[in-house]
Protein backbone atom coordinates (compact mmCIF):
# COMPACT_ATOMS: atom_id res chain seq x y z
CA UNK A 1 0.00 0.00 0.00
CA UNK A 2 1.24 3.28 -0.55
CA UNK A 3 1.12 6.03 1.96
CA UNK A 4 0.78 9.76 1.88
CA UNK A 5 2.57 12.80 2.51
CA UNK A 6 0.78 15.68 4.85
CA UNK A 7 -0.06 17.57 2.06
CA UNK A 8 -2.42 14.68 0.57
CA UNK A 9 0.72 13.41 -2.16
CA UNK A 10 0.77 10.21 -2.88
CA UNK A 11 4.55 8.89 -2.38
CA UNK A 12 5.08 6.74 -5.53
CA UNK A 13 7.14 5.81 -8.57
CA UNK A 14 8.31 8.59 -10.89
CA UNK A 15 5.69 9.17 -13.40
CA UNK A 16 6.80 9.81 -17.43
CA UNK A 17 4.14 13.02 -18.28
CA UNK A 18 5.05 12.80 -22.10
CA UNK A 19 2.25 12.41 -24.71
CA UNK A 20 3.42 9.70 -26.63
CA UNK A 21 1.60 6.20 -26.81
CA UNK A 22 4.34 4.75 -25.08
CA UNK A 23 4.92 7.02 -22.15
CA UNK A 24 0.90 6.97 -21.81
CA UNK A 25 0.44 3.48 -21.55
CA UNK A 26 3.51 2.93 -19.34
CA UNK A 27 2.21 5.48 -17.03
CA UNK A 28 -1.09 5.08 -16.59
CA UNK A 29 0.11 0.83 -15.72
CA UNK A 30 2.16 2.31 -12.79
CA UNK A 31 -0.74 4.97 -11.91
CA UNK A 32 -2.90 1.68 -11.61
CA UNK A 33 -0.62 -0.87 -9.44
CA UNK A 34 0.33 2.54 -7.40
CA UNK A 35 -3.79 2.92 -6.53
CA UNK A 36 -4.79 -0.26 -7.66
CA UNK A 37 -7.82 -0.76 -4.80
CA UNK A 38 -8.63 2.68 -5.00
CA UNK A 39 -9.29 3.25 -8.79
CA UNK A 40 -10.73 -0.56 -8.54
CA UNK A 41 -13.38 1.17 -6.35
CA UNK A 42 -14.17 3.82 -8.87
CA UNK A 43 -14.40 1.53 -11.64
CA UNK A 44 -16.91 -1.15 -9.70
CA UNK A 45 -19.27 1.94 -8.87
CA UNK A 46 -19.16 3.15 -12.75
CA UNK A 47 -20.10 -0.53 -13.56
CA UNK A 48 -22.69 -0.71 -10.78
CA UNK A 49 -24.60 2.21 -12.19
CA UNK A 50 -24.22 1.59 -15.70
CA UNK A 51 -25.68 -1.67 -15.63
CA UNK A 52 -29.31 -0.78 -15.21
CA UNK A 53 -28.87 0.36 -18.58
CA UNK A 54 -28.46 -2.89 -19.80
CA UNK A 55 -31.89 -3.67 -18.36
CA UNK A 56 -33.65 -0.52 -20.26
CA UNK A 57 -32.13 -1.69 -23.53
CA UNK A 58 -33.65 -5.34 -23.21
CA UNK A 59 -36.97 -3.13 -22.96
CA UNK A 60 -36.19 -0.58 -25.45
CA UNK A 61 -35.00 -3.03 -28.31
CA UNK A 62 -37.98 -5.43 -27.96
CA UNK A 63 -36.16 -8.17 -26.23
CA UNK A 64 -38.80 -8.32 -23.69
CA UNK A 65 -41.70 -8.82 -26.19
CA UNK A 66 -40.67 -11.66 -28.02
CA UNK A 67 -42.01 -13.94 -25.33
CA UNK A 68 -45.59 -11.84 -25.71
CA UNK A 69 -47.94 -14.02 -28.19
CA UNK A 70 -48.85 -11.47 -31.42
CA UNK A 71 -52.39 -13.74 -31.79
CA UNK A 72 -55.36 -10.91 -32.06
CA UNK A 73 -58.21 -12.50 -30.99
CA UNK A 74 -60.47 -9.13 -30.98
CA UNK A 75 -60.39 -8.84 -27.43
CA UNK A 76 -60.20 -5.32 -25.47
CA UNK A 77 -58.30 -7.18 -23.06
CA UNK A 78 -55.48 -8.06 -25.39
CA UNK A 79 -55.85 -4.81 -26.58
CA UNK A 80 -55.60 -2.91 -23.39
CA UNK A 81 -52.58 -5.38 -22.58
CA UNK A 82 -50.62 -4.53 -25.71
CA UNK A 83 -51.34 -1.07 -24.73
CA UNK A 84 -50.09 -1.41 -21.15
CA UNK A 85 -46.97 -2.74 -22.22
CA UNK A 86 -45.89 -0.41 -24.75
CA UNK A 87 -46.73 2.25 -22.48
CA UNK A 88 -44.76 0.71 -20.04
CA UNK A 89 -41.81 0.23 -22.94
CA UNK A 90 -42.23 3.91 -23.12
CA UNK A 91 -42.08 5.28 -19.98
CA UNK A 92 -38.47 2.75 -19.49
CA UNK A 93 -37.35 4.30 -22.77
CA UNK A 94 -38.20 7.98 -21.16
CA UNK A 95 -36.07 6.93 -18.00
CA UNK A 96 -33.40 5.52 -19.89
CA UNK A 97 -32.54 8.72 -21.63
CA UNK A 98 -32.94 10.91 -18.71
CA UNK A 99 -30.66 8.31 -16.46
CA UNK A 100 -27.57 8.70 -19.67
CA UNK A 101 -28.14 12.33 -20.32
CA UNK A 102 -28.83 13.90 -17.02
CA UNK A 103 -27.19 11.83 -14.21
CA UNK A 104 -24.54 9.22 -15.36
CA UNK A 105 -22.25 12.13 -17.35
CA UNK A 106 -21.74 14.08 -13.68
CA UNK A 107 -20.45 10.83 -12.31
CA UNK A 108 -18.86 9.68 -15.91
CA UNK A 109 -16.94 13.58 -15.06
CA UNK A 110 -16.26 13.14 -12.10
CA UNK A 111 -14.62 9.93 -12.00
CA UNK A 112 -12.00 11.58 -15.09
CA UNK A 113 -10.92 13.74 -12.41
CA UNK A 114 -9.74 10.58 -9.77
CA UNK A 115 -8.07 9.31 -12.35
CA UNK A 116 -6.20 12.25 -13.15
CA UNK A 117 -5.32 13.04 -9.39
CA UNK A 118 -3.93 9.19 -9.75
CA UNK A 119 -1.40 10.88 -12.23
CA UNK A 120 -0.88 13.83 -10.51
CA UNK A 121 -0.01 11.39 -7.71
CA UNK A 122 -3.07 13.03 -4.95
CA UNK A 123 -4.81 10.50 -3.17
CA UNK A 124 -7.77 10.52 -4.89
CA UNK A 125 -10.59 11.71 -3.73
CA UNK A 126 -14.42 9.83 -4.15
CA UNK A 127 -16.46 13.18 -3.84
CA UNK A 128 -15.61 13.72 -7.33
CA UNK A 129 -18.19 10.81 -8.29
CA UNK A 130 -20.59 13.42 -6.90
CA UNK A 131 -19.05 16.45 -6.61
CA UNK A 132 -20.69 18.09 -10.30
CA UNK A 133 -24.29 17.63 -8.62
CA UNK A 134 -23.49 20.33 -6.64
CA UNK A 135 -20.73 22.50 -8.36
CA UNK A 136 -20.72 22.04 -11.66
CA UNK A 137 -23.74 20.05 -13.43
CA UNK A 138 -25.17 22.44 -16.03
CA UNK A 139 -21.71 22.90 -17.41
CA UNK A 140 -21.22 18.94 -17.57
CA UNK A 141 -24.62 18.03 -18.58
CA UNK A 142 -24.60 20.60 -21.59
CA UNK A 143 -20.62 19.97 -22.29
CA UNK A 144 -21.88 16.19 -22.88
CA UNK A 145 -24.56 16.94 -25.16
CA UNK A 146 -22.40 19.13 -26.95
CA UNK A 147 -19.85 16.57 -27.36
CA UNK A 148 -22.64 14.10 -28.36
CA UNK A 149 -24.01 16.30 -31.10
CA UNK A 150 -20.75 17.30 -32.73
CA UNK A 151 -19.39 13.74 -32.80
CA UNK A 152 -22.93 12.71 -34.19
CA UNK A 153 -23.25 14.79 -36.68
CA UNK A 154 -19.73 14.40 -38.17
CA UNK A 155 -20.07 10.48 -38.08
CA UNK A 156 -23.40 11.34 -40.26
CA UNK A 157 -21.77 13.65 -42.49
CA UNK A 158 -18.83 10.77 -42.89
CA UNK A 159 -17.53 8.29 -40.89
CA UNK A 160 -14.06 9.43 -40.36
CA UNK A 161 -14.50 12.91 -39.52
CA UNK A 162 -16.52 11.42 -36.49
CA UNK A 163 -13.47 9.68 -35.34
CA UNK A 164 -10.99 12.79 -35.51
CA UNK A 165 -14.21 14.89 -33.76
CA UNK A 166 -14.26 11.83 -31.36
CA UNK A 167 -10.89 11.95 -30.71
CA UNK A 168 -9.62 15.96 -30.47
CA UNK A 169 -12.87 16.27 -28.21
CA UNK A 170 -11.74 13.17 -25.51
CA UNK A 171 -10.75 16.12 -23.11
CA UNK A 172 -13.43 18.09 -22.66
CA UNK A 173 -14.72 15.81 -19.51
CA UNK A 174 -11.18 16.66 -17.87
CA UNK A 175 -11.51 20.36 -18.70
CA UNK A 176 -14.87 20.56 -17.76
CA UNK A 177 -13.91 19.33 -14.05
CA UNK A 178 -10.55 20.55 -14.20
CA UNK A 179 -10.73 24.10 -15.54
CA UNK A 180 -14.16 24.27 -14.52
CA UNK A 181 -14.63 26.05 -17.90
CA UNK A 182 -17.83 26.24 -19.93
CA UNK A 183 -19.02 23.80 -22.36
CA UNK A 184 -17.82 25.97 -25.60
CA UNK A 185 -15.02 26.78 -23.89
CA UNK A 186 -13.93 23.24 -22.93
CA UNK A 187 -14.49 21.87 -26.68
CA UNK A 188 -12.38 25.05 -27.92
CA UNK A 189 -9.51 23.91 -25.28
CA UNK A 190 -9.79 20.46 -26.17
CA UNK A 191 -9.80 20.86 -29.74
CA UNK A 192 -6.46 23.17 -29.03
CA UNK A 193 -4.55 20.81 -26.84
CA UNK A 194 -5.03 17.83 -29.24
CA UNK A 195 -3.88 19.58 -32.01
CA UNK A 196 -0.80 17.46 -32.76
CA UNK A 197 -1.89 14.31 -30.64
CA UNK A 198 -5.07 13.15 -32.79
CA UNK A 199 -3.53 9.83 -33.97
CA UNK A 200 -1.66 9.26 -30.73
CA UNK A 201 -4.89 9.52 -29.11
CA UNK A 202 -6.85 7.32 -31.86
CA UNK A 203 -4.22 4.96 -31.36
CA UNK A 204 -4.84 4.70 -27.70
CA UNK A 205 -8.41 4.36 -28.47
CA UNK A 206 -7.61 1.57 -31.17
CA UNK A 207 -5.27 -0.59 -28.20
CA UNK A 208 -7.77 0.11 -25.81
CA UNK A 209 -10.53 -1.84 -27.56
CA UNK A 210 -8.14 -4.92 -27.80
CA UNK A 211 -7.38 -4.47 -23.91
CA UNK A 212 -10.85 -4.52 -23.02
CA UNK A 213 -11.47 -7.91 -25.40
CA UNK A 214 -8.33 -9.26 -23.71
CA UNK A 215 -9.80 -8.63 -20.05
CA UNK A 216 -13.18 -10.08 -20.69
CA UNK A 217 -11.21 -13.13 -22.04
CA UNK A 218 -9.49 -13.49 -18.90
CA UNK A 219 -12.83 -14.08 -16.79
CA UNK A 220 -14.34 -11.25 -16.97
CA UNK A 221 -13.10 -10.38 -13.88
CA UNK A 222 -9.75 -8.96 -16.18
CA UNK A 223 -12.56 -6.59 -17.41
CA UNK A 224 -12.18 -4.28 -14.31
CA UNK A 225 -7.89 -3.78 -14.49
CA UNK A 226 -8.45 -3.22 -17.80
CA UNK A 227 -10.51 -0.79 -17.43
CA UNK A 228 -8.31 1.18 -14.69
CA UNK A 229 -5.57 0.54 -17.15
CA UNK A 230 -7.18 2.38 -19.82
CA UNK A 231 -8.45 5.12 -17.72
CA UNK A 232 -5.12 6.23 -15.83
CA UNK A 233 -3.48 5.70 -19.36
CA UNK A 234 -5.99 8.56 -21.03
CA UNK A 235 -5.54 10.55 -17.84
CA UNK A 236 -1.72 10.59 -18.33
CA UNK A 237 -2.30 11.75 -21.75
CA UNK A 238 -4.47 14.18 -20.69
CA UNK A 239 -1.90 15.32 -18.12
CA UNK A 240 0.88 15.40 -20.64
CA UNK A 241 -0.86 17.32 -23.34
CA UNK A 242 -1.87 19.60 -20.83
CA UNK A 243 1.49 20.53 -19.68
CA UNK A 244 3.01 20.99 -22.84
CA UNK A 245 0.27 23.17 -23.83
CA UNK A 246 0.82 25.51 -20.44
CA UNK A 247 4.40 25.48 -21.15
CA UNK A 248 4.07 26.18 -24.68
CA UNK A 249 1.16 29.10 -23.09
CA UNK A 250 3.78 30.50 -20.39
CA UNK A 251 6.72 31.01 -22.90
CA UNK A 252 10.56 31.57 -22.48
CA UNK A 253 11.19 32.16 -18.66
Amino acid sequence: MNSTTENGKVKARKYKLYPTFGDSYGTGWNVMLDNFLRLLLVVFVLGILTGPMKGMNFWSDGGNLKHLHPHWDGSWEQLFGIASVGAFAFFLMLIALAYTFLALPVVRYGSRMIFVESVRKSKPDFEWLIRGFRTNYLNIILANLLVFALVMIAFFALIIPGIIVACRLVFVPYIVMDKKLDPIESVELSWKITRGHGWTIFLMGFVAFFIYILGMLLFIVGILPASIWVKSSFASMYQSVLAVHEKADSGPQ
